[in-house]
């Protein structure tokens, strides 16, 4: 899978002669391979650049590239430059978005062409998935359904939550992950405040929440999901907040359909939240979008008035954090269409008490 045809369709549009990808997201998603090289891409001949390590594996694995092996007698710049040069580059992208201004200044000294920066050309194709892509997503979040499945039959009061973050990552491996999406948060009891809580060697009690954030890589493609789960009986206010919570996400979810920008989606969820009085107690978008890379643009969140493509993957992540007591984050990926959304992730949202 590559999309260099797509990447070549575009120049023109941003005025461009060709365009210079040299990201670990960029280069996989222009020619489905990780290699730690450089991609140029013209309308006439794309070319790539690797090294010996990546090599034998690039030669069998991309297709629609002219592969070069970089050496210490033929370094990457160089390389690069002697493109420029024969395939007529005037006017060259570059993801501006990840080449550091040291980088920048260095190519820009020894190209002889105007660098522009692109990295938009990039983002607005990557913001809308294609069937194989969304193949691969299915595939990772139906890996991650299942982990969530079995993790429920392995927690136990007492536990830390450093031993269930392990054990999620377990099952996904088992079950055909390449590598994680992200470090696994698995944040109890007064810990579910912080919504990017770091596991720790706290033990999991009942009468406590468990939040669980966590997904895989199926084909370099992420899967994303939050669920907050009771471990012994919750109090009423614990239902009350995990209710409310439900209800955003559902309203958030209900409002999701492509053309409509994100943070309309973000506001119709926060408004359930604040109407029930918990406004200040969600800080956070409504969700961003899932990629090659966990967050991607564009995202529904306060800001982002991007209207969202067709083939848009996006969570869906809304959630309360009340300091010192617990918090609560329901988290699905739906993938936005002309008609609404599709969610994929089929794991119960109802309260599940252990």
């Amino acid at each position: 899978m590559n999309h260099l045809k797509q990447i070549a369709a575009k120049l023109d549009e941003y005025g461009l002669d060709g365009m210079l990808i040299m990201s670990d997201p960029g280069e996989y998603y222009a020619i489905g391979f990780h290699g730690e090289g450089a991609v140029v891409v013209t309308k006439a001949e794309c070319r790539y650049f690797t090294d010996s390590r990546y090599i034998e594996a690039a030669e069998k694995l991309v297709t629609g590239a002219r592969i070069t092996m970089t050496s210490a007698s033929a370094a990457q710049k160089p390389l690069i430059i002697r493109a420029v040069e024969e395939l007529g580059i005037k006017k060259l992208g570059f993801e501006d978005g990840y080449l550091t201004v040291a980088a920048f200044r260095d190519y820009e000294a020894a190209l002889p062409c105007e660098l522009v920066p692109a990295q938009k050309l990039l983002n607005t194709l990557r913001a809308a998935k294609d069937e194989e892509e969304i193949a691969l997503m299915k595939k990772a979040q139906e890996i991650t359904d299942q982990a969530f499945d079995a993790i429920l039959k392995f927690i136990q009061p007492g536990m830390t939550e450093q031993e269930i973050a392990a054990r999620l990552q377990y099952e996904m491996l088992c079950r055909g992950a390449e590598k994680m999406s992200f470090d696994p948060i698995v944040a109890s009891g007064p810990n579910g405040s912080k919504p990017h809580a770091i596991p720790s060697e706290k033990k999991v009690q009942k009468g406590e929440f468990i939040t669980m954030d966590f997904g895989c890589k199926v084909g370099g493609y992420c899967s994303d999901m939050t669920r907050t789960v009771a471990l012994g009986e919750p109090t009423e206010e614990m239902r009350k907040v995990y209710d409310i919570v439900l209800k955003a996400q559902l309203a958030g979810i209900a409002k999701a359909k492509a053309g409509v920008p994100g943070k309309e989606v973000h506001q119709t969820a926060a408004k359930v939240i604040e109407e029930a009085g918990y406004g200040p107690y969600f800080g956070h978008g409504f969700g961003h979008s899932v990629g090659i890379e966990i967050h991607e643009a564009p995202n529904a969140n306060g800001r982002d008035e991007t209207p969202m493509p067709v083939g848009a993957v996006v969570s869906a992540e809304p959630g309360i954090y009340l300091p010192g007591k617990f918090g609560v984050r329901i988290e699905d990926v739906i993938i936005y269409s002309a008609e609404g959304n599709v969610d994929i992730t089929k794991s119960p949202k109802e309260l599940i008490i252990l």
